[in-house]
């Protein structure tokens, strides 16, 4: 569907929610779209402001229901150098400089809730959302699996020229009424008053696997393997040695290369959804996901039932979170970047497959229940 943007603000009899959206990888948006969902659903009437610098393209073509976009840097995130690489001086600095003139970026935010007559403040999972909604007098859920001042603390070197950095992270924080926090968790506390613990939110396939299969005409004898490295891709990666894996069909959603081996399939992502599938359908029709660890493309393999190949991707604090939820709630192996980078991925990818799924899949309903979280306090 695509989103059609309200064009002015609510009425008087319009409750009227903005949320925040973190514009750092794809996972943020996906889990908020979800949220995003369950709320058009439950409240066909209520007015959604999204502020964020996520991809716009995103939100229109997977939500439900309408919304005004607003494209508003409101936090800072990692600075990646590709998908396994990420700069952590420079992911400080930028930091610094833009809560360094957390009072600016407030008074400008102040102003945006008020042009919408906002009630309710969410955020996922910015400081700038609790910050802003504290300085408007308006209450402020975040939800997340992270706080931003957790992830900075993992860089002490580089926090040495930010001093205050991690303080003014946290006092905007306290601003927030709630928590949300997901399964595979870290930082929160004590920042957070109250913290409610919610399950998972996931993207969960809408198409059958054989559908889909049939659809983009992959075979159906031999295991499909989805490449999934979010916006970066596999920067450089020839995909030429996956033609020696013949006893696998891999799926590809990022540069396209002049002459892919014939058991490489490349789509378009946009094409996707103009098509009416959309990446959770190739999440679901899938055997294995490659990647890298990220809460989005870990939820949605877990809801899905669907084996992780995973490799490092720099020094995150998540990272060793997510790798230890991973072996407890799905069937995963890991990868060294040597071994992916020069495509030696086939028997990694049979050991992987010869492992046991876990006898236990945890709840993926964790949108639903945040809906009705926010809805509460609506």
């Amino acid at each position: 569907m695509s989103v059609l943007p309200f064009a002015r603000p609510p009425g008087p009899s319009s409750p009227s929610l903005v949320f925040y959206v973190s514009g750092h990888g794809f996972g943020h948006a996906s889990r908020d779209i979800e949220i995003l969902n369950a709320l058009h659903a439950a409240r066909p009437d209520l007015h959604v402001t999204v502020r964020t610098t996520a991809a716009r393209w995103l939100f229109e073509a997977s939500l439900d229901g309408p919304i005004a976009y607003q494209e508003v840097a409101c936090d800072t995130g990692v600075v990646q150098i590709d998908s396994l690489r990420l700069d952590e001086g420079e992911t400080v600095r930028r930091a610094a400089r833009f809560y360094d003139a957390l009072e600016t970026h407030v008074a400008r935010e102040v102003a945006a809730l008020r042009a919408v007559r906002a009630d309710l403040v969410v955020g996922d999972i910015p400081p700038l959302a609790s910050a802003a909604a504290a300085a408007a007098g308006l209450p402020a859920i975040l939800i997340g699996n992270f706080t931003w001042d957790w992830i900075y603390e993992g860089y002490a070197d580089s926090l040495t020229g930010a001093p205050h950095l991690l303080s003014i992270v946290r006092q905007a924080y306290a601003g927030a009424a709630c928590a949300l926090r997901l399964p595979m968790s870290g930082g929160f506390a004590p920042v957070m008053s109250v913290t409610k613990d919610i399950p998972l939110v996931a993207r969960h396939a809408r198409q059958a696997p054989a559908d889909v299969r049939r659809r983009l005409a992959l075979p159906d004898d031999r295991p499909i393997v989805l490449v999934s490295f979010g916006g970066h891709g596999l920067k450089d990666f020839d995909p030429a040695p996956l033609g020696r894996h013949q006893d696998f069909t891999f799926l590809t959603t990022g540069a396209r290369s002049d002459r892919p081996p014939s058991n490489v399939v490349e789509i378009d992502a946009q094409t996707l959804y103009r098509d009416g599938l959309r990446y959770e359908d190739l999440v679901g029709a899938a055997d294995v996901v490659v990647t890298k660890p990220g809460y989005g493309i870990v939820a949605e393999a877990i809801a899905n039932g669907t084996s992780i190949l995973y490799t490092s991707r720099g020094r995150f604090v998540e990272y060793d979170v997510l790798v230890e939820a991973m072996h407890r709630l799905t069937r995963c192996r890991y990868i060294p970047n040597s071994d992916l980078l020069a495509g030696h991925w086939a028997g990694h990818l049979e050991r992987l497959l010869d492992l046991p799924a876990p006898a236990v899949r945890p709840p993926t309903n964790g949108a639903g229940i945040a809906a009705r979280e926010i809805l509460d306090r609506l």
